[in-house]
């Protein structure tokens, strides 16, 4: 190679590069003390956004839709309480990957007997699979009804929009942020337009906030699968790595200072996500709970929403599930791949991790399994992968010989063991319940 064909590949590798070296010249400001304020704040702010969109994918959008249309407001403080519960891992699994410059998988890498590692990494790529095929076929779904396309058409019109959006992952953290915050912002902005159309109690929504109740057996399945569908083992593993390597801290003073702002972050970011759901119930239990309770499949929505709300309703309810599809299928890859690489130190191109994640749904509906099932049967995939990641960080970020000083307070350690009791037990009764076991609890 020429030295003008070295100085051509330094100043494009230099291009594609320069708003990420922004961010940590910024970054290294603010840990000197030379820069403060909002404008520091937004500097550390990323990690949590694409974190964040786990936590409206469309597995929520199912979820959701049958508890606001089944049982109106009754059941949105499972949203809010599911919220809480994520807040609390997410910030656990980001202050591990900023205290020990590792990630949750590579943790385990480390920490653990080779076969139990292993264990947990099969178990998690099946997880990773599980969520991608979800979110995938949620943009797809999204697609093929927006534009009146087959199903299998959505989902190659998806295939070719996450993977290429994963093409700007090369350019540095930077880029990959601002186009999953566009996402959030949008998702955000249809549930909006959504709250300004449809019939809202709001009296009767705050009660659903305020006053917990589980009015019969259904109404605890749904509350389960609306807890399973928002603490995703995908996104503990990933944060991690999100907040590994990001702002360069070589003291535990600063540190600290890089763990304050990703706290801050990461309740900003849960909670505009914990909005969102809540939105989606409430929009759901305007729209349909009164009329047609019956409604709990996203294309039924969908149908029902033009008659009820208008078409405008319809379309921007669309919108944001493509959005949410798109967006949550490029996160589920990023997952996948940082999962690989941190349990056996395996790199495959982005492309081939993309191929791998997308075959299962291509599968699924080449063998004419219901979109809804499908989904349906990830949530309860997930439910099984649950343990192992929250366990893991549970584990790493209560003990001293890991964390050091940043070790969990016995507080901390107690609200986490509560928090992941909770999420446990309620996904044993999804687990019973799939599997036709009655556990009498009605």
């Amino acid at each position: 190679m020429t030295k003008q064909a070295v100085h051509r590949t330094g100043d494009r590798h230099e291009r594609h590069g320069r708003s990420t070296r922004r961010v940590r010249a910024g970054m290294s400001e603010v840990l000197a003390g030379r820069l403060k304020g909002p404008r520091a704040a937004l500097l550390f702010a990323g990690p949590a956004v694409i974190a964040s969109v786990a936590y409206m994918d469309p597995g929520n959008y199912a979820t959701n839709i049958q508890a606001g249309a089944g049982y109106g407001y009754a059941l949105l403080w499972v949203v809010v309480l599911a919220n809480v519960i994520a807040i609390l891992f997410q910030a656990l699994s980001a202050k591990l990957g900023i205290v020990t410059g590792r990630n949750l998988a590579e943790m385990c890498r480390e920490r653990f007997p080779g076969p139990v590692v292993f264990v947990m990494w099969v178990v998690s790529e099946i997880a990773a699979m599980a969520t991608d095929l979800a979110e995938f076929l949620g943009g797809a779904i999204g697609l093929a009804l927006l534009f009146n396309m087959p199903l299998i058409w959505g989902m190659g019109v998806t295939a070719i929009v996450t993977y290429a959006i994963l093409m700007f992952e090369a350019r540095g953290f930077r880029p990959m942020e601002m186009i999953i915050g566009a996402f959030v912002a949008l998702i955000g902005a249809c549930y909006l337009v959504e709250l300004a159309i449809a019939p809202v109690d709001w009296g009767a929504a705050a009660g659903g906030i305020l006053g917990p109740e589980l009015p019969d057996a259904t109404a605890l399945t749904i509350a389960v699968g609306i807890i399973g569908a928002t603490v995703m083992p995908h996104a503990i593993y990933l944060h991690s790595g999100l907040t590994q390597n990001r702002a360069i801290a070589r003291t535990d003073a600063e540190r600290r200072i890089v763990l304050r702002y990703s706290n801050r972050e990461v309740v900003v970011a849960l909670a505009l996500a914990g909005l969102i759901n809540m939105a989606m119930v409430i929009m759901a239990a305007g729209a349909f709970h009164s009329g047609h309770p019956e409604v709990a499949e996203i294309e039924t929505a969908y149908h029902m929403l033009t008659p009820l709300l208008g078409g405008a309703a319809a379309a921007v309810f669309l919108v944001s599930l493509i959005a949410s599809g798109v967006s949550s299928s490029v996160v589920g890859t990023m997952s996948g791949q940082m999962i690989m690489q941190g349990f056996l130190r395996w790199h495959i191109p982005i492309w081939l991790r993309r191929l791998v994640t997308m075959v299962p749904a291509f599968a699924v509906v080449a063998a004419g399994v219901d979109a809804t099932r499908a989904l349906v049967l990830s949530q309860v995939i997930l439910s099984i992968a649950l343990p192992v990641p929250m366990i893991a960080l549970l584990i790493f970020t209560s003990s001293r010989a890991v964390m050091g000083d940043f070790v969990n307070s016995p507080v901390i350690r107690a609200g986490a063991l509560l928090g992941a009791a909770v999420v446990l037990t309620l996904n044993t009764v999804l687990l019973a319940e799939a599997f036709g076991i009655d556990l009498g609890l009605f």
